[in-house]
Protein backbone atom coordinates (compact mmCIF):
# COMPACT_ATOMS: atom_id res chain seq x y z
CA UNK A 1 0.00 0.00 0.00
CA UNK A 2 1.56 3.62 -0.96
CA UNK A 3 2.44 5.89 2.10
CA UNK A 4 -0.08 8.02 3.23
CA UNK A 5 -3.23 6.04 1.82
CA UNK A 6 -5.46 3.42 4.22
CA UNK A 7 -7.87 1.16 3.43
CA UNK A 8 -11.08 2.51 3.20
CA UNK A 9 -13.31 -0.45 5.23
CA UNK A 10 -16.46 0.07 3.66
CA UNK A 11 -17.16 -2.75 0.84
CA UNK A 12 -18.70 -1.26 -2.72
CA UNK A 13 -19.42 -4.25 -4.97
CA UNK A 14 -16.95 -5.87 -3.19
CA UNK A 15 -14.10 -4.49 -3.40
CA UNK A 16 -12.14 -2.17 -1.55
CA UNK A 17 -10.59 1.12 -2.43
CA UNK A 18 -7.46 3.38 -1.17
CA UNK A 19 -8.07 6.55 0.40
CA UNK A 20 -6.07 9.07 1.01
CA UNK A 21 -4.79 9.55 4.86
CA UNK A 22 -5.02 14.02 5.54
CA UNK A 23 -2.78 13.37 8.56
CA UNK A 24 -0.10 11.50 7.08
CA UNK A 25 2.21 14.65 6.08
CA UNK A 26 5.94 15.38 6.06
CA UNK A 27 7.01 18.39 7.37
CA UNK A 28 10.18 19.79 5.84
CA UNK A 29 10.67 23.02 7.08
CA UNK A 30 12.72 22.85 10.84
CA UNK A 31 11.13 25.96 12.10
CA UNK A 32 8.08 24.67 11.91
CA UNK A 33 8.35 21.43 13.19
CA UNK A 34 9.86 23.05 16.19
CA UNK A 35 6.85 24.99 16.53
CA UNK A 36 4.67 21.84 16.39
CA UNK A 37 6.56 19.56 18.71
CA UNK A 38 6.54 23.05 21.47
CA UNK A 39 2.86 23.36 21.01
CA UNK A 40 2.60 19.53 21.41
CA UNK A 41 4.45 19.55 24.51
CA UNK A 42 2.29 22.60 26.03
CA UNK A 43 -1.14 20.54 25.01
CA UNK A 44 0.14 17.46 26.70
CA UNK A 45 1.31 19.15 29.88
CA UNK A 46 -2.19 21.10 30.08
CA UNK A 47 -3.88 17.91 28.94
CA UNK A 48 -2.03 16.08 32.23
CA UNK A 49 -2.56 18.87 34.79
CA UNK A 50 -5.02 19.47 36.87
CA UNK A 51 -4.68 23.09 37.14
CA UNK A 52 -3.78 25.91 34.49
CA UNK A 53 0.00 26.12 33.81
CA UNK A 54 2.07 28.72 35.66
CA UNK A 55 3.64 31.28 33.76
CA UNK A 56 7.31 29.74 35.33
CA UNK A 57 6.12 26.03 34.11
CA UNK A 58 5.15 27.14 30.34
CA UNK A 59 8.64 29.04 30.15
CA UNK A 60 10.35 25.49 31.78
CA UNK A 61 8.21 23.64 28.77
CA UNK A 62 9.56 26.11 26.21
CA UNK A 63 13.07 26.13 27.21
CA UNK A 64 12.82 29.93 28.14
CA UNK A 65 15.14 30.84 30.74
CA UNK A 66 14.66 33.91 32.80
CA UNK A 67 16.89 36.96 31.95
CA UNK A 68 19.43 38.07 34.54
CA UNK A 69 19.03 41.36 35.27
CA UNK A 70 22.41 43.23 36.36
Amino acid sequence: MAQGMVRDRSRHAGRRKLVHDQFDVTLEDGDLLGEVELTTTLIIAASESDEHLSQDEIDRLLGITPRRED
